[in-house]
């Protein structure tokens, strides 16, 4: 612990993660834990006992949890948020806004429009530091963002949720969370696509560990009957979104379910990108660069649109052991990187270093 430096935090509505650095702004750790954030700010702190104590490291901080209904509206969320933090995490505490930057817990009434719901932006323009041009494609546990970046800045088309969602750049589906139903109205089983049940009886991550494709801790959050998480348990919810038991119906049948609602998913992501691609100017050979849990699924969409595919975690780290964690916590190692290159900056111009400009965090068509 006397190691880390400097922490980098993604405050969601479900997760709470965590980077460390050292003071040469070297990853050196990373953590995730369960925050249902819905519930009450209690959870936030039951998600920061899980994670461990440290002393109170400046901290970068960027969130999606102001939009649980635990509060009447995003702006309640954000400044609810950045109070709890700056008081949890100490006087260090620096909160992601956007193109705005960074800025102070206590100035954070003032930016709830950047602050809200930016961990996206901070990942693309942490990555576009490092990539030439691409398009980040992170699959999380509930939804998926896909942002194209080139020149070194953030080119996306929208900012605001609204805005991205009819962007395509936000689509509300991911590995973990999402409800079945949400995926199709139908599915086929027995001769015959049967008619989904309006019930929220199996997510996704009963289609994805039915597939092999779902990581152990990618999964920390109760399923949805609240049973086990083993296969015979998600064989048991799939099958019940078509009116079936498993035992009268099989494993095999329930697999196979889940193998063509993943392929519905894929597909749905695939035209997501299709509508991104069509509305950037990026050659031929930018990659699709894959972050999240879910990122698996970014590799087969790089597959199909034929461009590379490049993993977030393998630009964040050197280190193999934590480019995993890294890329399954991209935003929180990101705002971190942010955060730290402005402060070794600001170290400079303090020394009387040459003077260069300032790194900047705004997107262009948003400044």
């Amino acid at each position: 612990m006397s190691d880390f430096a400097f922490l980098g935090w993604d405050v969601g509505g479900a997760h709470l993660k965590r980077a460390a650095f050292d003071e040469s702004g070297v990853l050196r750790a990373v953590d995730m834990a369960p925050c249902a954030l819905w519930r009450g700010m209690d959870q936030l702190d039951a998600a920061l006992a899980t994670l461990g104590p440290l002393p109170h490291l400046p901290s970068a901080v960027t969130m999606t949890g102001e939009l649980v209904d635990l509060w009447p509206d995003r702006a309640t969320g954000v400044t609810a948020l950045a109070a709890a933090l700056g008081a949890r995490l100490g006087p260090g505490c620096l909160i992601y806004a956007g193109p705005d930057g960074l800025v102070p817990a206590s100035a954070a009434a003032a930016h709830v429009e950047g602050i809200a719901s930016a961990n996206w932006h901070a990942t693309a323009a942490a990555l576009a530091t490092e990539v030439p041009c691409g398009v980040l494609v992170d699959i999380g546990s509930t939804t998926t963002d896909l942002i194209p970046f080139s020149g070194g800045a953030v080119a996306a088309r929208g900012f605001s949720d609204a805005e991205r969602l009819a962007s395509s750049e936000l689509v509300y589906g991911g590995v973990a969370r999402t409800p079945v139903m949400a995926l199709s109205p139908t599915l086929p089983f027995a001769g015959g696509f049967v008619p989904l049940m309006a019930e929220h009886f199996a997510t996704t991550a009963d289609i994805y560990r039915l597939t092999g494709d779902l990581p152990e801790h990618g999964d920390l959050h109760p399923a949805a009957d609240g049973g086990p998480k083993t296969l015979d348990a998600s064989a048991r919810r799939l099958l019940r979104m078509v009116g079936r038991d498993l035992g009268p119906a099989t494993l095999e049948q329930a697999r196979q379910l889940a193998t063509y609602a993943a392929a519905v998913q894929l597909h749905m992501l695939h035209g997501a990108l299709a509508c991104v691609l069509s509305g950037a100017t990026l050659p031929t050979d930018a990659p699709i660069v894959g972050a999240g849990i879910g990122r698996f699924l970014a590799a087969r969409l790089a597959a199909r649109v034929g461009r590379p595919y490049l993993d977030v975690g393998a630009v964040f780290t050197d280190d193999p052991a934590l480019a995993a964690r890294a890329a399954d916590c991209a935003p929180a190692v990101a705002v971190a990187r942010l955060a730290f290159a402005r402060l070794a900056f600001d170290r400079l111009a303090f020394a009387g270093a040459p003077s260069h400009p300032r790194p900047s965090l705004t997107t262009p068509s948003l400044a």
